[in-house]
């Protein structure tokens, strides 16, 4: 995990979103562990606290689960479940305002899906 935290949000939140698009990204797959408390503390300087935080929230949404005395990992179907709920908020909170942004600067979403595809064909060239 790449550290770069930002005064608008509080770090648990920040902590806890980095840990769910490691899933969404397959870095943590089901069944892996997360890194101990202790460990993220350490290595990001941060309150075990403030990690405790962020992880407690994940298994709240029964991403993670915790194995007494083992740690915690990564629930069967938590990619799956991330996977639904962010395109569900996705075009319920970032569609409506990138879809009008695209009506204001009359761009059509067919001319730049087909834009993208040439510049990934050339970018693998």
């Amino acid at each position: 995990m790449n550290v770069a935290w930002n005064d608008s949000t509080p770090i648990y939140r920040q902590l806890r979103d980095r840990v769910v698009a490691m899933i969404l990204d397959g870095v943590l797959k089901q069944g892996d562990a997360l890194p101990s408390v202790r460990q993220v503390a350490a290595d990001f300087q941060i309150n075990p606290i403030t990690v405790s935080k962020a992880y407690q929230e994940l298994v709240d949404e029964n991403l993670v689960e915790k194995r007494r005395g083992l740690g915690m990992y990564v629930t069967d179907g938590a990619r799956d479940a991330l996977l639904q709920s962010e395109r569900e908020r996705f075009l319920r909170e970032e569609w409506p305002a990138l879809h009008a942004r695209l009506q204001r600067l009359g761009l059509d979403l067919r001319e730049l899906l087909a834009t993208t595809g040439r510049r990934e064909a050339e970018d693998r060239s």
